[in-house]
């Protein structure tokens, strides 16, 4: 079964009160159905940010994309959850994931364990956030979106998790990659196959983060240009890329669809550089029945 569409832009750009309302506010005009935070330092804190949003809009879910575990200890975390549930309505939805950056935890103070480790720390996390997740009586459960491609952390999303967030790429090292569509459909089928062992009556919603997002006349023209970023893929594989938005509006959503059809994506994030440009898409695909 196909689910509905829903689009996120995640909030990567800090700036003044003022400026933080406006855009938000333009991302719910757009049709965004989810603003989102990540958590990387040098980037807007997730908490705070998220309730200037809900205080800024109406309509839009709010959501970290997604909190790096090692930066949190669970007891403090779910406070924050709770707290922050409460004061946005009822409209979080909150992601985790292990972390990847080790900088930023040598900036931090924070020791970057090997991925066994840090897989483990995530799990007890999660674990220990259900009872925050479930929301105290009469108020809204939040919902758990769990990022990565890893085939614990794809075990553990099917476990507790209500969004599947795959990321397109990975770090070899210090150098991130990305996936090809033929990875990235191994990953999928990891997880589905994931997701069957548990006995889940309701499979998670899936979702994708996109890196660009080009509108265009000329995809081979622009196909050439992002080649550069990743010299390692031909042209056609570029244009294949899941993670690549490349076209006209109509070549997008017709992309789009393809998408879901193919890896069961329904829910796209992209970034807040390219909220403007995803816009027309929105309004065609809000015009045109899921």
């Amino acid at each position: 079964m196909q689910l509905p569409f829903r689009f996120a832009v995640n909030m990567l750009t800090p700036g003044s009160a003022d400026e933080w309302r406006t855009r938000c506010r333009r991302a719910e005009e757009l049709g965004y159905d989810l603003i989102l935070v990540a958590d990387h330092l040098g980037m807007p804190a997730p908490f705070p940010s998220l309730v200037a949003a809900a205080a800024a809009t109406a309509r839009p879910r709010l959501g970290t994309f997604v909190l790096n575990a090692a930066f949190w200890n669970p007891v403090l975390l779910a406070r924050e959850v709770t707290t922050t549930a409460a004061l946005t309505g009822g409209r979080l939805e909150l992601g985790l994931g292990t972390g990847y950056v080790p900088a930023e935890h040598e900036r931090a103070g924070i020791p970057f364990l090997p991925p066994r480790e840090r897989v483990d720390h995530l799990t007890r996390v999660v674990e220990e956030l259900a009872g925050a997740l479930a929301g105290a009586e009469g108020t809204p459960r939040v919902g758990l979106t769990i990022g990565g491609n890893g085939n614990r952390v794809l075990r553990l999303a099917a476990r507790h998790a209500d969004v599947m967030a795959f990321s397109g790429g990975r770090f070899d090292g210090d150098a991130p990659t990305v996936l090809t569509a033929e990875e990235l459909a191994q990953r999928v089928e990891a997880f589905a196959g994931f997701e069957k062992e548990t006995g889940r009556p309701v499979p998670a919603e899936r979702n994708l983060l996109i890196q660009r997002v080009l509108v265009t006349e000329d995809r081979a023209a622009a196909a050439a240009g992002f080649a550069a970023v990743v010299p390692y893929l031909s042209e056609e594989q570029v244009l294949e890329l899941p993670i690549v938005l490349i076209g006209t509006v109509r070549e997008i959503v017709d992309r789009l669809h393809a998408l879901r059809e193919r890896y069961g994506f329904s829910y796209f994030t992209v970034l807040d550089e390219a909220m403007e440009a995803f816009g027309p898409v929105l309004a065609e695909l809000r015009g045109r029945a899921d």
